[in-house]
């Protein structure tokens, strides 16, 4: 299974990307605490350890390419994958999300994605952005 979303954050690509892969302000950005590195091969955690992967590809400011499970996954259940795809849209970042190689039972995740992400990094990024 896969799916892609598409949301519009009021922040630069460079803001998302770097609090992407930061890991003080990928917790604070998200509101779960996550371990992330920006270099290629290294290993992440997010959501108190509920996420894990690996950093695949990194193009500054525009793409994120991870590695991804969760803990629902089985044990024979290989790694998914996401592409997070960053384009400036005036004052806002437009934000594509392509996860793919998802187990059958994933379809909640498009709701976690939503829940868990997009809309707490709207809120950081509005307040941020008022400083």
């Amino acid at each position: 299974m896969e799916f892609t979303l598409t949301t519009n954050i009021k922040a630069t690509p460079k803001q998302i990307y770097k609090s992407w892969l930061s890991p003080q302000r990928h917790s604070k950005m998200t509101g779960g605490t996550a371990f992330v590195s920006d270099k290629v091969g290294d290993e992440f955690t997010a959501w108190e350890g509920y996420i894990t992967g690996k950093n695949i590809e990194l193009k500054p400011y525009n793409k994120i390419v991870q590695s991804w499970r969760s803990t629902n996954f089985q044990n024979d259940e290989s790694d998914s994958q996401i592409e997070i795809l960053l384009s400036e849209d005036g004052e806002e970042t437009t934000l594509t999300l392509k996860h793919t190689n998802v187990p059958e039972s994933g379809e909640h995740y498009k709701k976690g994605w939503e829940e868990h992400y997009f809309t707490p990094m709207k809120d950081y990024f509005k307040a941020l952005n008022k400083l």
